[in-house]
């Protein structure tokens, strides 16, 4: 009997507000160097890829620039499609995301958030909605992780309950290295029958810079 393959899908909602311009070339390199490192490492299991971006102007701006597409189609994400703007509704686009993939229903999936500011605008979602909304990804064996683009203040991933293991903070010249490295960890746990955790480890930090954001920004590191 052949074996049914597992149905897999990675998410990744990618911050377009206005304070994004200074590193959104940069932004848009590492979505599809993640998009490229998946294709190059899928194997016999290949997800489907959705790209989100998204800000607040009279309320949330979620737009979906990719819709389920397999790596090997994907097509280049460029500053022509969406550029930054307005201001950082985050529970409320965490909380679209995760209901997207509650829609879509696939085994395994990895939720990839990435911003470089706190929440400061979001009108449909409270901060306990998200933390239940991330729960229940939890719960279905789901990966979320969250990234902070020249950005290093965590406080929104714990108050939403992701771990610190599961965030990271990425410098400038950095973010595409780190999101290559991030698709491969992807691969990883899409693969693995048991348990493989998408976390980062001392090596990951090292390498996306996470020390010198943290230096830039004044702030400390966290226990991991």
């Amino acid at each position: 009997m052949a074996q049914t393959k597992v149905q897999t899908h990675a998410y990744i909602l990618l911050d377009r507000t206005g304070s994004m311009s200074p590193i959104w070339t940069e932004a848009l390199s590492s979505v599809n160097a993640y998009a490229a490192n998946i294709a190059s490492a899928a194997g016999d299991v290949v997800p489907q890829i959705t790209l989100a971006v998204f800000d607040a102007q009279n309320g949330l701006q979620f737009d979906v620039l990719r819709r389920s597409v397999a790596p090997a189609d994907w097509q280049t994400v460029t500053d022509r499609e969406a550029s930054p703007r307005g201001m950082t509704p985050l529970f409320d686009a965490i909380a679209r995301i995760v209901a997207m993939a509650e829609t879509d229903n696939p085994e395994k999936a990895v939720i990839v958030i990435m911003t470089d500011g706190e929440e400061n605008s979001s009108r449909e979602v409270t901060k306990a909605g998200v933390k239940a909304a991330l729960e229940r990804a939890e719960k279905r064996g789901w990966e979320v992780v969250f990234l902070g683009a020249e950005f290093a203040n965590f406080s929104d991933a714990d108050a939403v309950g992701i771990s610190a293991s599961r965030s990271m903070a990425m410098g400038a010249g950095r973010m595409s290295e780190s999101m290559a490295k991030l698709a491969r960890k992807s691969q990883a746990y899409y693969a693995a029958e048991a348990a493989a955790p998408v976390t980062f480890d001392e090596a990951d930090r090292a390498a996306a810079g996470e020390a010198d954001v943290q230096k830039r920004k004044g702030l400390f590191a966290r226990k991991k």
